[in-house]
């Protein structure tokens, strides 16, 4: 007996990330992440439920309006926008990298190279 969350659903998961909307989505958090449309649909589709994944447009788009507004490090490395709106990222992972980077900074690291090398440590950690 095969019960039914026994199955694969991937070719599924794939049929939802296809769709045009969440296409966008996805297409748009790739180069935020500078990764490949590829490479982040087979992250989504191991780490995220179907419910998550259905939802990933509308989630994008909140999270565009509501995340990391104050902070420019955190909106750079989209700190609350990877932990709680597309939680791709584990938040004390997350919050380890942001240390990093503001600790970088603050050292003399220019800004650029530290966010650069924050949203290193995020690709990093969502291809685990």
């Amino acid at each position: 007996m095969k019960y039914l969350y026994e199955k694969d659903l991937r070719q599924m998961k794939y049929n939802i990330l296809t769709s045009t909307r969440h296409d966008l989505a996805v297409k748009e958090l790739a180069r935020r992440l500078d990764v490949s449309d590829q490479k982040l649909r087979m992250i989504l589709i191991r780490d995220f439920d179907m419910s998550l994944l259905e939802n990933l447009q509308a989630r994008y788009e909140m999270g565009l309006l509501h995340a990391d507004r104050g902070d420019p490090i955190a909106g750079a490395l989209g700190c609350e926008f990877f932990t709680r709106f597309i939680p791709l990222v584990e938040p004390g992972t997350m919050q380890a990298i942001y240390n990093d980077v503001r600790a970088a900074i603050a050292a003399g690291t220019p800004e650029v190279p530290a966010i650069d090398d924050g949203k290193a440590k995020i690709r990093e950690a969502i291809k685990r």
